[in-house]
């Protein structure tokens, strides 16, 4: 009648991941497509250790839509030069790999492009630290509707 714990869970976490990715900042959006590309190409490893081959293909799909669709998509190659365009190679790289790897069902390739999104998504946080600043001094500021002392009025 009210489905089951599992419908209910999933729900839960589609909600959740909607807020975050509303919430989000452009910076936290592609760190949020990195740690989805990583989960996709997690299950799909699962689903290739357990034989589920057609379970493998859409999570290896979902990975690779992520980042072409995603991370690739989000390159700004006029502003971002040189390493906009480096990055646009290693995505293809990463893409092509993975479609290796589901037909020739090789986990060391899934293995090969986890650990390079958790590098670019290690350096992408790096870069989206704030870094800790002086505070401005402290200014004075007059209130426009108070009246200002004047040396020419008497009282």
């Amino acid at each position: 009648m009210f489905g089951t714990a599992r419908n209910n869970a999933n729900t839960y976490a589609t909600v959740g991941m909607e807020t975050g990715v509303v919430a989000a900042n452009p910076h936290k959006l592609i760190v949020m497509l990195f740690d989805g590309a990583k989960a996709a190409i997690a299950n799909a490893m699962q689903q290739m250790q357990s034989g589920e081959t057609a379970a493998k293909g859409r999570a290896i799909s979902q990975a690779i839509a992520i980042i072409d669709s995603g991370l690739r998509a989000s390159l700004d190659k006029a502003a971002g030069g040189e390493i906009a365009v480096s990055l646009d190679a290693l995505y293809e790289y990463m893409s092509n790999r993975l479609l290796v790897a589901n037909l020739n069902n090789d986990p060391a390739i899934l293995e090969e492009v986890s650990s390079l999104l958790s590098q670019l998504r290690e350096a992408w946080e790096a870069i989206g630290t704030p870094v800790a600043t002086a505070p401005a001094p402290a200014v004075s500021v007059q209130d426009p509707i108070m009246p200002r002392v004047n040396s020419f009025v008497r009282a």
